[in-house]
């Protein structure tokens, strides 16, 4: 009997997360790759990311992805098989895999999932597509079949997906371009407008986890290195916890606002339903501290935050690959179940 094995792939645009039926391990890593002169890839994952604006001109590091799709179906190929590899060491000759993707996709992205999946040692896998929403659904406890309204937010990386399950489905869905990637470009660009001084996005993602708060008042410095704007040359300087706090606060406005807004285009019964259950939020970004208490504020309801933030749509994944009575919410590219 030829051996195969089950993955659940989180195919984010900032991280992968992938789940290995085979060693029951969740793996992540960052979704990035290094090319140099456009041919030849020196690192992949984490250790691409390490040389993400450090490398020279004639090296490329860059994600694949864009707003949470497939952007380069080569490097995104390269990538998948690379840490499917790094996940279970043998990925094997019929491998199934479930991929959580946005909801409204066009034929043509999805049918990008299917060609990173049948190429190399994975031209011979099975592929099965699980609407993020749902495995979101799934890992945040709410009854898929019964629920009469319930609200996820994800916010990954340069997007933010908002969708609201009844009747056994998602109803409706809408994705939004504000996600951690523009946080971090707000956090920089404030930084160069009050000091004067540049900073590349790695620093200001740290800065975005390291100072942010969404409820503090303080003003805590902390001394960071980077570029003078008017000289151009390397120095040290102090950056406070309001520049970086104002930066954060008006792209996370942006998403309660858009929030707001998906609300009233919610059949009456659905939005009484979500009001009384509370909106649900998951993704990277929520690890930033009181999001869930800013957007209640600005939103006008309880907000539920995942206990596993950036994992949640993976840990979704993996309960549905380890329960028969899920696998309903799988669907092949060519014919959606019903």
């Amino acid at each position: 009997m030829l051996f195969h094995n089950t993955y659940g792939i989180d195919l984010g645009t900032s991280t992968l997360k992938i789940y290995s039926q085979q060693n029951n391990q969740l793996t992540k890593e960052m979704n990035m790759i290094a090319v140099k002169d456009k041919e030849q890839v020196l690192a992949v994952g984490n250790a691409a990311y390490e040389m993400y604006e450090k490398a020279p001109d004639n090296i490329d590091v860059g994600s694949p992805m864009a707003n949470g799709r497939i952007g380069d179906i080569e490097k995104a190929e390269f990538i998948l098989q690379m840490l499917l590899l790094r996940a279970s060491r043998l990925i094997g000759y019929h491998p199934v895999l479930y991929f959580a993707v946005p909801t409204d996709m066009t034929e043509i992205e999805k049918r990008a999932y299917h060609s990173i999946a049948h190429r190399g040692t994975l031209k011979k896998s099975k592929v099965f597509l699980v609407e993020k929403p749902i495995a979101d659904a799934i890992a945040l406890g709410i009854p898929i079949s019964r629920t009469r309204g319930s609200m996820i937010v994800n916010i990954g990386a340069q997007s933010t997906e908002i969708s609201v399950i009844a009747s056994g489905r998602v109803i409706i869905s809408k994705i939004i371009s504000i996600g951690g990637s523009q946080f971090d470009e707000a956090i920089a660009d404030n930084i160069r407008k009050r000091n004067n001084f540049l900073i590349g996005n790695r620093t200001a993602k740290r800065l975005k986890f390291a100072m942010g708060d969404l409820k503090a008042e303080g003003r805590e410095g902390r001394k960071i290195v980077g570029v003078d704007s008017v000289s151009g040359l390397p120095r040290e300087g102090i950056v406070t916890s309001m520049t970086v706090n104002q930066a954060i606060l008006r792209c996370v406005a942006g998403i309660g606002d858009e929030i707001k807004s998906f609300l009233d285009r919610t059949p009456p019964q659905v939005h009484n339903h979500i009001l009384s259950e509370g909106i649900y939020l998951s993704g990277g970004s929520t690890y930033l501290k009181n999001i869930d208490w800013y957007l209640s504020s600005r939103i006008g309801c309880s907000v539920r935050l995942s206990q596993h933030y950036d994992m949640c749509t993976i840990y979704g994944l993996k309960q549905l690959i380890t329960h028969k009575s899920l696998q309903k919410w799988a669907y092949t590219i060519k014919k959606k179940k019903k």
